[in-house]
């Protein structure tokens, strides 16, 4: 339950929210910062602040590639994090939506 509550609390943030989809969007292979930087328009500090939120949450991994760090969706916390806002969901009769397309219906 704590884990859940602080992938949640992290995604809870508009800022945040893009930026891990941004990251699981671009696959489990990962984005370098200054690509994100570059995608975001976002300060050094203020892009470093929110991806410390999602490393601490465990929603995402870093790792030096040389002088690069690449940030990447760990996808299995994202599905246990699933898993367990859908545990006992309806009854256990509740299948998951499709994935939305980001596009509202008229």
């Amino acid at each position: 339950m704590t884990e859940a509550s602080a992938a949640l609390g992290a995604l809870a943030q508009e800022t945040r929210l893009a930026i891990f989809r941004f990251l699981v969007q671009r696959g489990p292979a990962g984005t370098p910062v200054g690509t994100m930087a570059g995608h975001f328009g976002l300060p050094g500090a203020t892009l470093s602040f929110h991806l410390n939120a999602l490393k601490q949450s465990g929603l995402v991994s870093m790792r030096r590639a040389g002088r690069s760090l690449i940030y990447a969706p760990d996808f299995a916390r994202m599905n246990g994090l699933l898993g367990f806002l859908m545990e006992d969901c309806c009854g256990g009769a509740c299948t998951p939506a499709k994935p939305s397309t980001g596009k509202r219906r008229k």
